[in-house]
C-alpha cells in the first residue's frame, strides 16, 4: 500500500488557494506543461512512507492512532516559491508563515514514532508547504512568471489538531486518498 501523513485542509483554504493557483495561471498565459494539483486533493505531508507491505500497515495505524502531546494550533499559508531553488523551477509552491515551527514539531514527532518501526522516510531537511502546480518541462523564465502571481499576503488559515495517516492509489483519473487512521493533537 501506498501510505503517507499529511494535515488537512478546510474548503475555505481550499477555495482561496484555488483561486491563487487561477492567479498563477494568469500569469503564466496558456502555459502547456504546467499541471494544477487538484485543490480537493491538497494536503501538507508530513511524512511520505511509500509502498508499506500490507502486514505492516496495521502497527503503523496502531502507532499512528494514539494522540500527540502537543497543543491544536493555527497555520496560515503565504508566500510562493519553487523548487528547485534555482533553474528551470518543476514545483511551485505555496509556504507556511504562521505555523511552521507547529507544524514542523507535529512532522518529528510522526517522523519518530514511523522510524521506531522501521519505516525509511525521505532524509532530506522538512520545509511546510502546499504543492500547488507541477511543470512537465519549464525554462528558468517560468519561476519569475509564476512568482509575479504572489500576492504578498496570507493566502489561507487552517486550525490544525490533527494529521491523517491515508492510502494513495494512483490512476490515470488522479490520485484517490483513503483516510486510515487519524492522530489527535491534544
Amino acid at each position: 500500500m501506498r501510505l503517507f501523513v499529511a494535515l488537512d485542509l478546510d474548503d475555505d483554504a481550499r477555495r482561496a488557494i484555488a483561486a491563487l493557483q487561477q492567479r498563477v495561471l494568469n500569469a503564466l498565459g496558456a502555459e502547456r506543461s504546467f499541471k494544477i494539483v487538484d485543490p480537493a486533493h491538497m494536503h501538507l505531508t508530513l511524512a511520505f512512507l511509500g509502498e508499506i507491505a500490507e502486514p505492516s500497515v496495521p502497527a503503523i495505524v496502531d502507532t499512528l492512532s494514539a494522540n500527540i502531546d502537543l497543543r491544536p494550533f493555527a497555520a496560515a499559508f503565504q508566500g510562493l516559491g519553487a523548487f528547485p531553488p534555482r533553474g528551470a523551477p518543476r514545483i511551485l509552491w505555496l509556504g507556511v508563515e504562521e505555523g511552521a515551527t507547529q507544524i514542523g514539531d507535529v512532522q518529528r514527532k510522526v517522523a519518530d514514532r514511523l522510524t521506531r518501526l522501521g519505516v525509511a522516510l525521505e532524509r532530506r531537511p522538512f520545509h511546510p508547504h502546499l504543492t500547488l502546480a507541477r511543470w512537465r518541462s519549464s525554462l528558468p523564465i517560468d519561476r519569475p512568471r509564476a512568482l509575479a502571481a504572489d500576492p504578498h499576503a496570507v493566502v489561507a488559515r487552517v486550525a490544525v489538531d490533527h494529521a491523517t495517516l491515508y492510502q494513495s492509489r494512483l490512476s490515470p483519473a488522479g490520485p484517490t486518498y483513503t483516510a486510515l487512521t487519524r492522530v489527535n493533537l491534544t
